[in-house]
């Protein structure tokens, strides 16, 4: 997860311009999807794209990730962790490992 310095970067700089009254948790979810297709776009025609690029792109996408967090007020690591927690459920390793099949059809 980012450290206390970058989250505290991030803060002023969203204060600093007084963009948090844009922030709603809708405006938030629409910019991940917009950033997460800028950063495939990054591999659209070429499977090894400009590395800077890509760089830029997921550190869009994990920037409106972090403030949509503190917007809805989570704690990242905590549902990071509940996420996990439930997938390891879904994917047990004995059934997931080395497949890349859907939990749905893990059990079949």
């Amino acid at each position: 997860m980012p450290s206390e310095q970058t989250l505290a970067a991030l803060r002023a700089f969203v204060e600093a311009r007084e963009w948090d009254q844009f922030h709603s948790p809708e405006n938030l979810a629409k910019s991940i999807s917009i950033e997460a297709a800028e950063l495939l776009e990054c591999y659209q025609w070429n499977s090894t794209p400009d590395q800077q690029k890509v760089e830029d792109e997921l550190a869009d996408v994990v920037t409106y990730c972090i403030h949509l967090a503190n917007r809805l007020g989570v704690d990242l690591d905590e549902i990071v962790m509940n996420k996990l927690t439930k997938s390891a459920e879904k994917y047990p390793v004995d059934l997931a490992k080395g497949s890349m099949k859907k939990y749905t059809e893990l059990h079949e």
